[in-house]
C-alpha cells in the first residue's frame, strides 16, 4: 500500500532554550510541515510513502529535500523551482507562557506554483491512499485548485483520502476556510478534526476553546463527528484528539475515534511534553499506519494517541519512533479521569 502526501515543507528557525526571538542571536535550523511529518513517521514506520511539494534548485531547498528522504521516504516526485523556501520562527514556551510561532512563507516556491504545475496523473501513480491538511489549501488559490484536482483524480482512481482539517489562523479567516473546506470534504473519506478545526474549517460546533477541559466535552466532540458524517456521508470515519492542557507541558491527551456507527475511545495519558510540537502529525500517521495494517478500531485509535503523546518527548517536528516504541506507550495504558 502506498501513501503520497501534499504540502509545503518549511524551514524551522528555534530558539535556544526558552529564548524568546527578541532575545536569541542564534537559532537551530532544522525542516518540517504537517504533510512532510506524516511522510516522514510513515517512513519510519516502515511504510512506503512519497511526498509532493515545490522546493527551489538552491541548496535550501536541497537541504529540506535531503531531511525528508534521508528517513526513507521516497522524494522522486518533489518539484523544483522558485525562489525561496518558506520559514517559520519557532519559540518555545513553558508552563503558563505559550509556545509562539511566527511564519515568514508569503512568496515559497510552492505559494508561487501553479495548479498546472502538478501532472496528478504521474504523481498519483500507484497511489493508494492520499494525505492532506488544511494548511494546503490555504497556501494560495493555485495549490487549493492543485489540491482539488487531485482529489477529484483519487475519486475517479478510488484512492482513499484522508484530510487532517488543521486549522491555521494566521493563514486564513475561518470564512474562508468554510469556503474551501467544505467543499473539499466531498472528497475525504476519513476525517480528522481536532479543537477548534470542527467549528472553524466546517462551521460545526464541539468545543468551547477551553483547552483546560477538552476531555469534560467528549460529548460535544461527539456530536460534532456525528454532524461531519451526516453533512458529509462520504466520509466514514471521523477521529480526533481530546485534552485537558494545564500548562504548556503538562496535560492530559486521548484519542476518539468513530467508525462503521460506532465510538471507540483510547486510555486518557497524562504528559509532560519536552516538545509541544507536531503531535498532531503524529496522530494523523498513526491512524494512517493503523489504516494500511488494517488494525481493529480499537487498536487503531490506542496506536493513532500512543504516537501522538510519544512525539512530545521527541525534538523537532516529525515523529521519528518506531512502531514497537509505540507500541510499549500502548502497553502502558492510561488513567481514567472522572468526567
Amino acid at each position: 500500500m502506498k501513501v503520497l502526501t501534499f504540502g509545503e515543507v518549511m524551514l524551522r528557525l528555534k530558539t535556544p532554550e526558552h529564548l524568546k526571538i527578541l532575545q536569541a542571536d542564534t537559532f537551530e535550523a532544522n525542516y518540517g510541515g504537517a504533510e512532510a511529518n506524516v511522510a516522514v513517521s510513515l517512513a519510519t514506520l516502515g511504510d512506503d510513502v512519497s511526498y509532493v511539494t515545490k522546493v527551489p534548485e538552491h541548496q535550501v531547498g536541497q537541504a529540506a529535500v535531503n531531511e525528508i528522504r534521508r528517513f526513507g521516504v521516497d522524494t522522486s516526485r518533489v518539484l523544483r523551482g522558485g525562489g525561496r523556501v518558506g520559514i517559520y520562527y519557532f519559540e518555545k514556551g513553558t508552563n503558563i507562557r505559550p509556545t509562539s510561532v511566527v511564519y515568514d512563507r508569503a512568496y515559497s516556491a510552492i505559494a508561487m506554483a501553479k495548479a498546472e504545475e502538478f501532472d496528478w496523473e504521474k504523481l498519483l501513480d500507484g497511489a493508494d491512499l492520499f494525505y492532506f491538511s488544511g494548511i494546503t489549501p490555504a497556501i494560495s488559490t493555485e495549490i487549493e485548485k492543485a489540491l482539488e484536482n487531485a482529489l477529484a483524480l483519487c475519486r475517479e482512481k478510488k484512492i482513499r483520502v484522508v484530510c487532517d482539517l488543521n486549522y491555521r489562523g494566521k493563514m486564513w479567516s475561518t470564512k474562508d476556510a468554510q469556503r474551501v473546506m467544505r467543499r473539499l470534504m466531498a472528497y475525504v473519506d476519513v476525517c480528522i478534526a481536532n479543537d477548534e478545526d470542527f467549528e472553524s474549517s466546517l462551521g460545526i460546533p464541539a468545543y468551547d476553546g477551553d483547552m483546560s477541559r477538552g476531555i469534560e466535552q467528549i460529548e460535544s466532540y461527539k456530536e460534532g463527528m456525528l454532524e461531519i458524517q451526516k453533512q458529509f456521508p462520504n466520509c466514514k470515519a471521523v477521529a480526533s484528539v481530546l485534552r485537558n492542557l494545564y500548562t504548556v507541558e503538562d496535560g492530559d491527551w486521548m484519542g476518539i475515534y468513530l467508525k462503521n456507527g460506532k465510538f471507540y475511545e483510547s486510555p486518557v495519558h497524562k504528559v509532560h511534553s519536552f516538545e509541544a510540537v507536531g503531535a498532531g502529525d503524529a496522530f494523523g500517521a498513526g491512524l494512517i499506519h493503523a489504516m494500511l495494517h488494517d488494525f481493529e478500531p480499537q487498536k487503531a485509535i490506542d496506536f493513532a494517541i500512543s504516537a501522538s503523546v510519544l512525539k512530545l518527548m521527541i525534538q523537532h517536528d516529525a515523529n521519528v519512533a518506531s512502531e514497537t516504541e509505540i507500541e510499549q506507550i500502548m502497553k502502558q495504558g492510561g488513567t481514567n479521569l472522572q468526567r
